[in-house]
C-alpha cells in the first residue's frame, strides 16, 4: 500500500476513534457536575471556566466573555482546524432575553507532532474570547445569569472528550466598572494571539507548484511564516514548510494532500509570522512574485557562511572539556606512533577521522528521520535518554579501568612494531574517532549553534554538508598533525613516562564518569541508579578477569558474559522502574528558589503584553557549556543584580529530559541545541546572545535594550517636528 493511503487510513481510523471516543464521552467524565457551575471547573487533565472581563454590562453595550482552559503539562486542546485528529472546544449557550453571544475566536495555535500526522492547538493554557451583546431595552441594575455547555477533546497520547456545565452570574449595570488588571492582562495576551486582517499595504497570493501550493505574502516585512490551513484535506499538515525569499515579501511552500484533488478558487488559513503577529488569509490565485534578485548566489553564499561556521565550531570543539579524555587517549597514541613509519601514522589518522564522519554522518539521519516523523530534537538529544547515559558511563568506566592498568584493550607502551598498522589497531582509531564525536555532544563551541539549527531547518543535503564540516572541524587538528611529520618531531619520545601519563589520563575518565552518574540520577531514580553502581561492580570483576588472565579463551569469553550482563542490569531497571520526574522537579523548585521561573510559552507572552522584557536560559543538566555559562556568568552577583534592576522576567527552559515546547521554541529561533540565551522584548525582534557568555555580552545586550526605546522616542519627536 502506498505511504499516502497509509497516512490516510490511520487518519481516518484515528478520527473514528475520536468519534466513538466522543459517544461515551459521559462514561469518561461521570464524575463532572450535572448543574452549571459557577468558577473554575476540574476534569481530566484540565481545569475550564467563564471569566468575564468586566462583571457587569450596560445596556446597548458589548462586553468580553473568556472561555479559559488551564491543561496538565504535555496535553493540549484544538484548534477550529484540529490538524489531522482531534475536534476544536465548542460551546452552547443558554442566555437571558436581550443577551446575545457571538461566536467563539480562536487564537492562533502551535504545532503539535503526532508521530506521522500534525495537529494543531494549544499546550498550557488558552482564553477564546467571546463577545457578549446587551439590548438597550434592559433594565439596569438586574442580573443577567448566563449558563453554557461545554465539549472538548483533551490529547496527549490519549485522547479524552470531556464536557462541563457553566455558570456565570453575570449583572446589568447602568454604569461598567474597570477590568480587574490580572484578568485584563490575560485577555489582552490572548486578544492579541487573534489573527488580524491583513493591512491594505500587503497582499497573499497562491499559486500551482508540481509538489502542491506556493503562498506568497508581499508588502510586508516579514522574514519567516507558518500557515495553518483553515480548510480540511488541502495541503499535507506534517510536511514542512519552507520559506524562501522573493521580490518584496516571503513565500512559503505547501505539499498538498494526495486525496485532494479539486481545483483551489482559495486558500483559507492563518498566517503565523515569526514575531508572533497572526494574520487571516483568503488568497485569491495569482502570479507569483519572482525569486529576489541574487537569490542563488545568496543561498550559495549562505549555505556556505553556515559551513565554514560549523566547521570553525568543530576546531574549536577540540578546546572544550567534553573532548579533553579523548584528545589525552590520542596524544599518547600519537607519541607512541611518532617511531613508525609516517603512512601507518597518516592512515590511522584517516582511520579516525572516518570514525567522526560515520558517527555524525549516523546522528544527522537519525535525527532528520526522526524530525520527519514529527520530533523535535537538536544537538545531544541522545543524553536526554538514560539509558544512552547509563551506557556511555559504563563505556567510559571499562575504558578507564584499563587506562589505569587493570587489563589492556589497545593502547599499550609495550606493544611496538606491527600493532599501529594491525587490524585491531585500526578498529581502535575507528572507535576513538566514535567515541570523540559521542563526548562531544554535550558541549555546543562558538558558532555551532547558529550552524546546526540552520542545517536542521533545511533538506537532507544541506543537513549533511554542515554536519560533515562540523566533523571535518573536529577531526582536523589531530589529522594535521598525523600528515606533518616535522611537527611530530617535536613530540617527547616514547618511554616509561606514558605509561603514569596513561594511567593519569583515567583520572580525567573517572571524572567523566561521575558527571554521567550525576545526570543519570538527577531523572532516572534511586532504583536505577542502584542497578547502574551494582554495573560498575560487574565491569570491575570483569576487568579483573581480563587482567588476570589475559588471552585465554574461557576467561575472555566469561568476562564478555559479565560485561554484557552489566549493560543490561541498568537497563532492565529503567524498564522495570519508569523514569521519573524528581530530578527534573528538583532542577525546577532550586531554579525557581534563585529568581528563575520554569519555562512557559503563555507566560512569557504574558509578560510581553504587561510590557516586561524575559530573559530565557535554554539549558539541560548533560550541557557542560550550559553549567560553565551558569556558574560563570549568570549566577555572578554582579549580573544577577544588572539582570534585576533591569526589571528583566528570568526564564529557565530547563531541556534535560525531552521537551516539544522548548524544542518547538528553538526551532523558532533557528537554533536546535542548548545553550541558547534570548531577549525577547515586547513589540521588537528577539536578541539571541552567543553559546559562550561573558559578563561583558550579557551587560552590552541590556544596554542595547535600555537603548532601543530611547531610539524609538526620538526617532518618533524627529517625525513630529517635520512639516
Amino acid at each position: 500500500m502506498p505511504r499516502f493511503h497509509q497516512r490516510a487510513l490511520f487518519r481516518n481510523t484515528l478520527r473514528l476513534i475520536l468519534c466513538a471516543g466522543l459517544a461515551i464521552a459521559p462514561a469518561a467524565n461521570a464524575s463532572a457536575p450535572s448543574q452549571p457551575v459557577a468558577g473554575p471547573v476540574r476534569a481530566l487533565h484540565l481545569t475550564v471556566e467563564l471569566l468575564p472581563l468586566h462583571d457587569s454590562i450596560q445596556p446597548g453595550g458589548n462586553t468580553l466573555i473568556g472561555l479559559h482552559f488551564t491543561l496538565d503539562k504535555g496535553w493540549h486542546v484544538y484548534w477550529i482546524n484540529a490538524g489531522d485528529s482531534g475536534e476544536p472546544p465548542t460551546i452552547k449557550w443558554t442566555l437571558p432575553a436581550g443577551i446575545t453571544a457571538g461566536a467563539m475566536q480562536f487564537p492562533a495555535p502551535r504545532r503539535l507532532p503526532l508521530g506521522p500526522l500534525m495537529d494543531f492547538g494549544y499546550e498550557d493554557e488558552v482564553l477564546f474570547p467571546i463577545t457578549l451583546s446587551a439590548d438597550s431595552t434592559l433594565k439596569a441594575p438586574s442580573a443577567a445569569p448566563l449558563a453554557a455547555h461545554v465539549n472538548w477533546l483533551v490529547c496527549r497520547e490519549v485522547c479524552i472528550p470531556g464536557k462541563a456545565d457553566l455558570a456565570l452570574p453575570l449583572q446589568v449595570a447602568a454604569q461598567q466598572g474597570p477590568p480587574d488588571p490580572t484578568r485584563q492582562a490575560l485577555f489582552d495576551r490572548f486578544r492579541s494571539l487573534l489573527p488580524q486582517p491583513l493591512p491594505s499595504s500587503a497582499k497573499a497570493v497562491f499559486g500551482t507548484t508540481p509538489s502542491g501550493f506556493a503562498l506568497a505574502l508581499t508588502g510586508h516585512s516579514a522574514t519567516s511564516a507558518q500557515f495553518f490551513p483553515l480548510d480540511d484535506s488541502q495541503i499535507v499538515n506534517a510536511a514542512p514548510q519552507p520559506v524562501q525569499g522573493v521580490d518584496g515579501g516571503i513565500q512559503i511552500s505547501l505539499k498538498k494532500d494526495v486525496n485532494f484533488r479539486t481545483p483551489l478558487a482559495q486558500l483559507n488559513g492563518v498566517l503565523l509570522l515569526g514575531d508572533g503577529t497572526a494574520y487571516e488569509i483568503h488568497a485569491a490565485p495569482g502570479p507569483l512574485p519572482a525569486a529576489v534578485a541574487g537569490a542563488s548566489s545568496a543561498g550559495f553564499l549562505k549555505l556556505a557562511r553556515f559551513i565554514g561556521l560549523a566547521f570553525l565550531g568543530g576546531v574549536i570543539l577540540n578546546l572544550m572539556p567534553c573532548v579533553f579524555p579523548v584528545l589525552f587517549i590520542k596524544g599518547l597514541s600519537l607519541v607512541e606512533a611518532s617511531r613508525h613509519p609516517h603512512s601507518h601514522v597518516r592512515a590511522h589518522g584517516l582511520v579516525y577521522t572516518l570514525g567522526i564522519l560515520v558517527s555524525f554522518w549516523a546522528v544527522v539521519a537519525l535525527l532528520l528521520g526522526l524530525r520527519a516523523g514529527g520530533r523535535q530534537l537538536g544537538w545531544g538529544f541522545q543524553f536526554q535518554s538514560p539509558g544512552f547515559v547509563a551506557v556511555m558511563a559504563l563505556l567510559l568506566f571499562f575504558l578507564g579501568l584499563s587506562l589505569a592498568g587493570m587489563f589492556e584493550i589497545g593502547l599499550t607502551v609495550t606493544n611496538t612494531g606491527s600493532s599501529l598498522a594491525s587490524r585491531h589497531g585500526y578498529a581502535g582509531s575507528f572507535f576513538t574517532g566514535v567515541l570523540a564525536m559521542v563526548v562531544a555532544t554535550p558541549c555546543t563551541a562558538p558558532f555551532m549553534g547558529a550552524a546546526i539549527g540552520f542545517a536542521l531547518a533545511q533538506n537532507a543535503a544541506v543537513a549533511l554538508a554542515v554536519f560533515t564540516a562540523l566533523a571535518l572541524g573536529l577531526a582536523t587538528p589531530y589529522l594535521l598533525l598525523t600528515f606533518h611529520p616535522v611537527w611530530m618531531r617535536h613530540l617527547p619520545r616514547p618511554g616509561a613516562w606514558m605509561e603514569v601519563l596513561k594511567q593519569a589520563t583515567s583520572v580525567f575518565i573517572f571524572g567523566t564518569v561521575i558527571w554521567l552518574v550525576w545526570l543519570f540520577a538527577s531523572s532516572a531514580g534511586v532504583d536505577a541508579l542502584t542497578a547502574l553502581l551494582a554495573a560498575f561492580l560487574l565491569l570491575g570483576i570483569a576487568g579483573w578477569i581480563l587482567g588476570r588472565w589475559p588471552a585465554r579463551r574461557v576467561p575472555s569469553v566469561f568476562a564478555a558474559a559479565v560485561i554484557v550482563l552489566a549493560v543490561a542490569t541498568p537497563l532492565y531497571a529503567l524498564w522495570q522502574f519508569p523514569v521519573t520526574d524528581s530530578g527534573t522537579a528538583r532542577a525546577a523548585t532550586g531554579s525557581s528558589q534563585a529568581g528563575w521561573e520554569p519555562y512557559s510559552r503563555a507566560a512569557i507572552e504574558q509578560y510581553r503584553a504587561q510590557g516586561r522584557p524575559v530573559f530565557v536560559d535554554f539549558t539541560a543538566r548533560w550541557c557542560l557549556s550550559c553549567q560553565v555559562n551558569e556558574r560563570a556568568v549568570l549566577n555572578r552577583a554582579d549580573v544577577r543584580r544588572r539582570l534585576h534592576d533591569s526589571g528583566i522576567v528570568l526564564v529557565r527552559a530547563d531541556w534535560t529530559k525531552h521537551d516539544e515546547a522548548i524544542a518547538s521554541a528553538l526551532s523558532e529561533l533557528g537554533r536546535s541545541g542548548v545553550p541558547t540565551y534570548v531577549f525577547y522584548v515586547p513589540g521588537q525582534p528577539a536578541i539571541t546572545l552567543p553559546e559562550v557568555l561573558t559578563p561583558g555580552i550579557v551587560f552590552g545586550a541590556l544596554d542595547q535594550l535600555q537603548n532601543r526605546p530611547k531610539e524609538k522616542q526620538e526617532a518618533r519627536l524627529k517625525q513630529d517636528s517635520q512639516p
